[in-house]
């Protein structure tokens, strides 16, 4: 219905701008005026004659006068080639000045609109946002609609000491340091549901002390046992997180994500876009944000290159595969992608920000011996170039190979 009713407005428009361009540039030859006046005149004589104003010769050598004057100027008319004239550019010419406008009204629109969306008022947006926030579902809903995550192969030992911590959890209530190292394993293992029982025991026996991160820890295992959403629950402790520290970049970036769920891309972005330009490059949420930020920028109708966009990292199909993978297989994914990253560079070269990310990841995984060497190969090819260096040498820094 847009493009049918879109489509015969601009026809509409554009038939009324040819209309009147061809109609407005037909001026009246100056002589037909003059014929217009003489033939006046002839009328005029004939009603003076019958009045018995002037005598019959008298209007007879008027009508004489007269009639030699409109000879003369059909005349002059014949020889000019027709009864109009044309003033200015040439009618073809604005035609397509027109036909052109249109189209460009029509691309413009193709560009910064959005062809195929219904009408999207910013009022009911805003309340659908809302009504989506106050009624989506709780924990308990999104959990038994999760996806259940593939099973975590895990050594027998380990399997062992985790069945001795978890009868020594239960046999000291107020073991604040087991129920942590319950929590974490018991995410190790998959099992998200037991990892923020034993979190939300912590919470509960620290009381007024419970740090922003521990409810942030709490708040994201709440969102891996629902299969990556937002639930109210989580929500609930990403705000007690952020009113100790707003700060704290878990809580920032799931308080993002949430506001992503809920259709306010605008918020997301904002909180994501700051946590972006001010995080270490090997933040745990950087990957991700780098690959969904544009995404974001797109649907909250802003123009945004992010820090660095030069840099190759993995993609979203990559991060994807990386949530469902044990935690060896996903270590000999990112040690594959950190040695492409390597070879790439010494190969071909790279940004400073692709060195800076090798350093960083280099880092990370505890290989200081080659994050040195990839920092002194950066500096032998940026010598003398202050900007890229600094750049670099931050991340040399973070990863303890510079000074």
């Amino acid at each position: 219905m847009f493009w049918l009713v879109a489509g015969a407005l601009l026809l509409a428009a554009a038939v009324a701008l040819v209309l009147g361009v061809r109609r407005g540039r037909a001026v009246e030859a100056p002589a037909l005026q003059d014929l217009q006046v003489y033939r006046d005149q002839l009328a005029e004589i004939e009603r003076d004659l019958a009045r018995g104003v002037i005598a019959t010769e008298e209007a007879t050598r008027l009508k004489t006068e007269v009639s030699r004057r409109i000879l003369e100027t059909d005349r002059l008319t014949r020889q000019a080639g027709g009864a109009g004239e044309t003033r200015g550019p040439g009618g073809t010419l604005l035609i397509g000045f027109i036909v052109l406008l249109l189209a460009g009204s029509v691309a413009l629109y193709w560009h910064l609109g959005a062809p195929g969306y219904p009408d999207m008022p910013l009022t009911a947006r805003l309340a659908q946002a809302e009504e989506l926030h106050r009624s989506r579902p709780d924990q308990a809903a999104a959990e038994a609609d999760a996806p259940r995550p593939p099973a975590v192969q895990a050594e027998p030992e380990f399997l062992d000491l985790m069945a001795k911590l978890r009868a020594t959890v239960a046999q000291r209530p107020q073991d604040i340091q087991g129920r942590r190292l319950l929590a974490q394993n018991e995410a190790r293992l998959g099992d998200f549901k037991a990892a923020y029982t034993a979190q939300r025991q912590v919470i509960d026996l620290l009381g007024d002390k419970a740090t922003a991160e521990d409810h942030a820890g709490l708040a994201e295992l709440l969102i891996f046992a629902a299969g990556g959403y937002v639930a109210p629950e989580a929500e609930a402790e990403l705000s007690k997180a952020l009113a100790l520290d707003p700060q704290n970049g878990t809580a920032r970036y799931y308080a993002g994500l949430m506001f992503a769920q809920l259709g306010r891309a605008d918020r997301a972005f904002v909180l994501w876009r700051d946590l972006l330009e001010g995080s270490p490059a090997d933040a745990p949420w950087m990957p991700v944000l780098r690959a969904r930020i544009g995404e974001i920028a797109d649907k909250a109708g802003v123009r945004y290159t992010p820090p660095g966009a030069g840099v190759k990292g993995p993609d979203a199909a990559a991060l994807q595969a990386a949530a469902g993978m044990g935690a060896g297989d996903r270590a000999a994914m990112i040690e594959g992608m950190v040695q492409q990253l390597s070879d790439r560079l010494g190969s071909a070269g790279g940004s400073p920000e692709e060195w800076a990310q090798l350093i960083n990841a280099l880092g990370v995984l505890g290989r200081k011996d080659e994050a040195a060497e990839q920092w002194a190969a950066a500096q032998a090819a940026y010598a003398g170039q202050d900007g890229a260096l600094a750049t670099i040498g931050a991340a040399a820094q973070a990863a303890g190979v510079a000074p």
